[in-house]
């Protein structure tokens, strides 16, 4: 497998491969990471699937969640759906991606600092890669290959990906300043040249995002200079901010755009690759995070051999009706945030109908990844029967033969999971045949809550629910064949797996 862009989706892919088996090198133009940062955390399910992986740990004390949060400057309190927040806050990009690529390295993934994707051929069998390296030119070639290399991939373009929406139509600014007592403006402040947003980053250093309602788009390789964002500053809040030095800045715009298809033959895109939007509210990073997650146990089981018809086709249909609905919300905030004073009736209307509970409940689900519930049927179709399915497994604690566990240790493998509720040994007699795929364990939640009255469930190995058995309910050996492949040969015998660890390298020739 070639993984092309050492990003947080990237490098989560690249780590979810490894962990399903799967050999993989990384491609990355950046002969070093540039430090720089344009998201600062992660959202709710984000957190949940790093703590599935037991990265979490990895961030240190670095990780504080809040309740409050807004949408499109609206503020309001995330904890009206259970385990809702708003996210984790004050993580820098660089870090999240010092810790991924500190984890996929150590499962085995082989990240190959500037290295630059130039073309690509899908051969039918393989995909080849050229690449411009240090060494010169070289030619790769793998199974499958994965643009993870950002809203201005060559992945996409070169494998003739379309990528329909609408276009930029204003320049926004961002900027880290240190040296400035500015007042924080969390929310964002809209006055009549535009709007400020203005947070603390650590002591002295202020992130200011600065968007003038007479920017209008325009194509530049270079990045704004500090001098030009101080002067839309001034402009929009009449302070001068010139005097203090910039460590970073930056520039984006409103353009909205998706991939019509997240997959072409034996090439698929994730993150910022498939999907390009107005960062509000921080979802770009954490959808991107949720994209390799769901890719990479399938492209693995693919790659492996185990993987049953179709299974690497459902990527596609269960996350690009996600990054649709990104879209559909941000471009919703942009309206809120950017729109004007023509905006302000429809700014007053969200507002009446935030105090309503179920408004805010649906706009939590929406912002913090909780409320996704994919397909689960054989036929693609909507997930039916108990609430838990075709949703993420939430997390819970549970008591083992073992002893206590929680449901996110149990996905740190990424395999699937057979939860058995009911000490059922029908079940487990059942499932003995993807033993080597799925992990069976017998136990119970530790305190009533969302598994109550369920006798068994399973998760797949990206922490979402496959199945659910009520009263010994049938039905799991579909299940188990639809998602984990047929069993193996001699039910219940062990197969040896990869070691996950070993060193690897795909077929290189130089051109």
């Amino acid at each position: 497998m070639v993984v092309v862009g050492a990003g947080p989706t990237g490098l989560m892919l690249a780590g979810e491969l490894r962990l399903g088996g799967a050999r993989v090198v990384v491609l990355e133009r950046l002969p070093r990471p540039s430090g720089q940062s344009r998201g600062l955390g992660f959202t709710a399910r984000a957190l949940e699937v790093l703590d599935q992986r037991g990265v979490l740990p990895l961030f240190g004390e670095d990780v504080h969640t809040s309740p409050e949060g807004h949408f499109g400057g609206l503020k309001f309190d995330y904890s009206v759906l259970p385990g809702a927040h708003f996210g984790a806050r004050g993580i820098p990009q660089a870090r999240t991606e010092a810790v991924l690529e500190e984890w996929a390295g150590s499962l085995g993934a082989d990240i190959r600092r500037g290295w630059e994707l130039t073309g690509l051929a899908d051969l039918g069998d393989a995909v080849e890669a050229t690449v411009r390296t240090p060494h010169g030119v070289r030619r790769l070639r793998a199974a499958y290959l994965a643009g993870c290399d950002g809203g201005r991939s060559t992945v996409r373009e070169a494998a003739g990906f379309a990528f329909p929406g609408t276009p930029a139509t204003r320049e926004m600014y961002l900027a880290d300043v240190a040296g400035c007592a500015i007042r924080s403006r969390f929310l964002g402040e809209r006055l009549p040249g535009g709007m400020v947003m203005a947070a603390p980053l650590r002591e002295g250093v202020d992130r200011v995002i600065v968007c003038p309602d007479a920017a209008p788009a325009r194509e530049r390789a270079e990045p704004p200079s500090f001098a030009e964002v101080a002067a839309a500053w001034r402009h929009i809040t009449g302070e001068d901010i010139a005097g203090g030095q910039a460590e970073w800045v930056s520039r984006f715009t409103d353009a909205t755009r998706q991939a019509t298809a997240y997959r072409r033959g034996r090439v698929l895109l994730a993150g910022d690759a498939a999907h390009v939007h107005l960062p509000a509210g921080g979802q770009g990073l954490s959808t991107g995070l949720q994209d390799a997650v769901n890719l990479g146990w399938k492209l693995a089981a693919t790659v492996r051999g185990w993987a049953p018809p179709g299974l690497l086709d459902t990527y596609h249909t269960e996350r690009h009706p996600v990054g649709a609905r990104l879209l559909m919300n941000t471009r919703a905030q942009g309206t809120l945030y950017l729109g004007g004073a023509g905006t302000e009736p429809l700014r007053g209307l969200f507002a009446e109908l935030m105090v309503h509970p179920a408004v805010r409940r649906h706009l939590a689900g929406v912002v913090s990844g909780l409320d996704i519930r994919y397909p689960m049927g054989a036929d693609g179709t909507a997930a039916d029967g108990h609430p838990l399915l075709g949703r993420r497994l939430p997390p819970v604690a549970l008591r083992t033969a073992e002893g206590p566990v929680t449901s996110a240790r149990l996905l740190h493998p990424a395999r699937g999971v057979l939860l058995d509720l009911a000490d059922d040994s029908r079940l487990r007699s059942a499932a003995r045949g993807w033993r080597d795929r799925v992990v069976t364990v017998t136990g119970g939640p530790e305190e009533d809550g969302p598994l109550t009255g369920l006798a068994a469930l399973l998760v797949r190995p990206d922490g979402y629910v496959a199945w659910t058995g009520e009263d010994g309910d049938g039905g799991l050996t579909g299940a188990l064949g639809r998602w984990f492949g047929p069993p193996a040969e001699g039910a219940g015998a062990d197969v040896r797996t990869e070691d996950r660890r070993a060193p690897h390298h795909d077929q290189e020739d130089t051109a």
